[in-house]
């Protein structure tokens, strides 16, 4: 009865996203346990059997699977995410985006999913086939790849199809943020208006993309709020990520993520393929135990992504105030930015350990306030 609005907004969130996993856990265990992801193995080779060509029948069982288990994992997860994702926005104010434009969103983002998730299981169990002994190394170098390419395709192919982008029209700003680029050695392919208005009241900015497709996001929430000044510091610390290697090495850490838990549902799945029912390594029923495998290694893995992202941040502040000399806008933009998107003002030591990604906004405060002094 005692937290703020910000703390209660941040405590439901996390405990949804807590069930969220317990759920996802015990419903991919659950099917392997009672038989049912054997069952569902038995409907795809039914269906791949009826509609895809002889050659193609492996291929499609598992492309119908991967359907089947995306069918299950939304219907128990659907709604926790309409609780979290729809609901508490609007409890809080956050939202702006009416059901049917969330909903068609989720859509949106179920069909990319889909689309990428069949891919991933066909390459994987390509490879299982043809490297039973290596496909966990060969599977995460190649992830790697498609890593690079969705980071270099996102601002150009998927953010489009979720906000509106446009160039941005203020040209005052658009040329200093383009200098502030050129100063900073970060080559960029231009300046846009990112339409959050429409979908919520927070408000962001970033550098997107890689090589020829990067290019300054700026919030159309950003740009009716905030003076040039905050504008400019704010699009400083995006730049320096891309400065200092932190895009390439969240890949890189990504891409060990990915080999480690290949290797571990490699172990999982050979040593548990007789005990769960399959008919080896390489059925594709045991997709649920492969996911839980290389999910427990990221799960593992969490607090120190979080530590490693959060000395970023830290840096790419740092070269902000460097970059700019203006630690008060700075400060002014953190204040907005924290008061805006209902920032949580003192998480305990546990809850950032855990959860945050970022420093506190006091913390960042604090900071520019010792470069200031």
């Amino acid at each position: 009865m005692n937290e703020d609005r910000a703390t209660r907004y941040h405590r439901l969130k996390r405990r949804a996203g807590i069930v969220s996993v317990v759920l996802s856990t015990l419903g991919l265990g659950g099917l392997v346990a009672v038989g049912w992801s054997s069952a569902l193995r038995d409907a795809a080779e039914t269906a791949a059997g009826r509609l895809a060509p002889h050659g193609l029948f492996a291929a499609a069982t598992v492309f119908f699977y991967v359907v089947l288990l995306s069918a299950i994992k939304e219907t128990i997860g659907g709604p926790l995410a309409f609780y979290s994702e729809f609901l508490l926005e609007r409890r809080y104010g956050l939202s702006t985006e009416p059901f049917p434009a969330w909903l068609r969103d989720r859509a949106k983002a179920a069909a990319i999913g889909l689309a990428l998730g069949s891919a991933g299981a066909e390459l994987i169990y390509w490879l299982m086939g043809s490297s039973p002994e290596w496909w966990w190394l060969t599977g995460g170098a190649i992830f790697t790849v498609i890593f690079v390419g969705l980071t270099n395709l996102a601002p150009v192919v998927v953010l489009p199809l979720f906000y509106s982008v446009k160039p941005l029209d203020k040209d005052a700003l658009r040329a200093r943020l383009l200098a502030l680029a050129d100063r900073a050695g970060a080559r960029v392919l231009g300046a846009y208006e990112w339409g959050l208005g429409e979908k919520t009241k927070k408000a962001n900015a970033a550098l997107a993309g890689l090589g020829a497709t990067r290019r300054i996001l700026v919030s159309d929430t950003m740009l009716a709020e905030y003076s040039d000044d905050e504008i400019e510091v704010v699009l400083a610390h995006e730049i320096a990520h891309h400065v200092h290697g932190d895009i390439w090495k969240g890949i890189l850490f990504d891409s060990v993520l990915v080999v480690g838990g290949f290797y571990l549902a490699s172990v999982v799945l050979r040593s548990m393929a007789a005990a769960a029912g399959l008919r080896g390594a390489d059925d594709v029923a045991g997709l649920p135990l492969l996911l839980l495998a290389a999910g427990a290694v990221s799960l593992v893995m969490v607090p120190v992504a979080h530590a490693m992202s959060r000395a970023f941040e830290r840096s790419a502040d740092r070269f902000a105030l460097d970059l700019t000399r203006n630690p008060g806008a700075f400060i002014s933009a953190m204040r907005r930015l924290g008061a805006q998107n209902l920032a949580e003002e003192h998480p305990s030591r546990v809850v950032q350990w855990l959860f945050y990604s970022h420093p506190p906004i006091r913390d960042r405060i604090a900071a520019a306030q010792a470069f200031k002094a």
